[in-house]
């Protein structure tokens, strides 16, 4: 027992304990007026979230990796499974209904892609800098992206784009590698403007003359961002006209204020009406009063906010801050790179859900149905980031072995 307890890392535990407590007052105070379910359900699943935590750290490490790719192809069969047996909800077949249980595979399909990706790029005689090898990670970052935008969940599928950059840096990709992945996201956005897509393919074309590469390679990248900048208009139209909304909305929320551009305007009044020290516990009226929909989900963030105000914001915010900082200490921490890059992996995950949610809430990112990390409602996502949790945990433990 004092060996379990002496290996137990409180620096990973206790921000993620005091996280899923504020969680639970938000979510109560957000829908004791109209339901108790919600909290009690969520007191449920947080307390299963604890012992699976727990349970996580018990295993052995090897059983992890060993079991990487495994897991991986169960969540893409669940995936799949999902266009067959899914649960419909809000225009999406998102969930699988278990008895009582609705999970969504998505969630768990983030943290075994990480453990696979992490896993193909700990073996020793690859490198990330061959063709091969990034084709082969892309595949697999690709494939469950694919399924969950067909759900469709396009909120969701971005998470597995943003564990690119991260864990293909600390792989060791150069920088030529990173350069080819990272700029045809700005190739699309300037796609929509003709100066603006012509001077940015400028650009590309005297970076690649300067690059050291083969002129091949060189000739390949630039067909790809001529055929980036041609196929954008086309994927613009094939999003969803509620997808297309939102994007719209994001950028100018006031030309719809009672319609798309509602939820966005309702979340910066509940934050602004905080103040510094915010109206107290079960006294927010946007809330309260039902003004600001999703109140106990995507925007619990502003549910804090009016409540709790500037001074409750900053607090939760530092234990998100250090919780981020402590995962990357500990990655570089570790003995073994197949920990090393899940660790990078996993908290790019809870980075990316904090980062968009919270920038959602006060308009400074299109509404996505991301929920905020231990603080939204919801149990499948409570328990696939304690799941996430015990993993980091289970590495910390083992930092010294592997």
């Amino acid at each position: 027992m004092q060996k379990f307890l002496r290996n137990f890392d409180l620096g990973i535990f206790l921000p993620t304990l005091v996280l899923i407590v504020v969680g639970l007052f938000a979510v109560y105070s957000a829908t004791y007026l109209t339901s108790s379910s919600y909290f009690s359900k969520q007191l449920i699943y947080a307390f299963l979230g604890i012992v699976l935590i727990i349970s996580i750290v018990l295993i052995p490490y090897k059983i992890i990796y060993e079991f990487s790719y495994l897991l991986y192809v169960l969540s893409l069969l669940l995936l799949l499974l999902v266009f067959f047996m899914g649960v419909k909800g809000f225009g999406a077949e998102r969930w699988l209904a278990i008895g009582p249980l609705r999970l969504q595979p998505s969630e768990f399909a983030k943290i075994a892609t990480v453990l696979a990706v992490a896993r193909y790029l700990s073996q020793n005689d690859r490198s990330i800098n061959e063709w091969k090898h990034l084709a082969v990670v892309f595949l697999m970052i690709l494939i469950p992206f694919i399924l969950i935008a067909k759900q469709p969940d396009l909120g969701t599928s971005l998470v597995f784009l943003a564990l690119i950059i991260p864990m293909l840096y600390m792989a060791g990709i150069s920088w030529f590698f990173l350069f080819v992945i990272t700029t045809p996201i700005v190739t699309m956005i300037v796609a929509f403007n003709l100066y603006a897509f012509m001077g940015w393919i400028l650009l590309i074309s005297i970076v690649l003359i300067l690059a050291r590469q083969k002129g091949i390679v060189k000739f390949g990248v630039f067909v790809m961002h001529i055929a980036v900048g041609a196929v954008t208009p086309v994927l613009w139209k094939t999003l969803r006209p509620y997808q297309q909304q939102r994007i719209l909305t994001f950028l100018q929320p006031e030309k719809d204020p009672r319609g798309a551009g509602y939820q966005i305007i309702q979340s910066k009044v509940a934050i602004g009406s905080g103040g510094v020290w915010g109206k107290g516990f079960l006294q927010g009226s946007q809330s309260h009063l039902n003004f600001l929909p999703a109140h106990h989900t995507d925007f619990i963030f502003s549910v804090i906010g009016e409540e709790q105000g500037f001074v409750g914001i900053v607090l939760i915010l530092m234990v998100f801050v250090f919780l981020f900082l402590y995962l990357l200490y500990l990655s570089n921490q570790v003995k073994s790179s197949y920990a090393r890059l899940s660790l990078v992996g996993l908290m790019t995950i809870l980075l990316f859900h904090t980062l968009i949610n919270i920038a959602m809430t006060i308009g400074l990112a299109p509404v996505t149905g991301l929920p905020l990390p231990f603080l939204s409602y919801g149990g499948s996502f409570l328990l696939t980031s304690c799941l996430l949790i015990g993993i980091t945990m289970n590495f910390s433990k083992n930092r010294y072995h592997i």
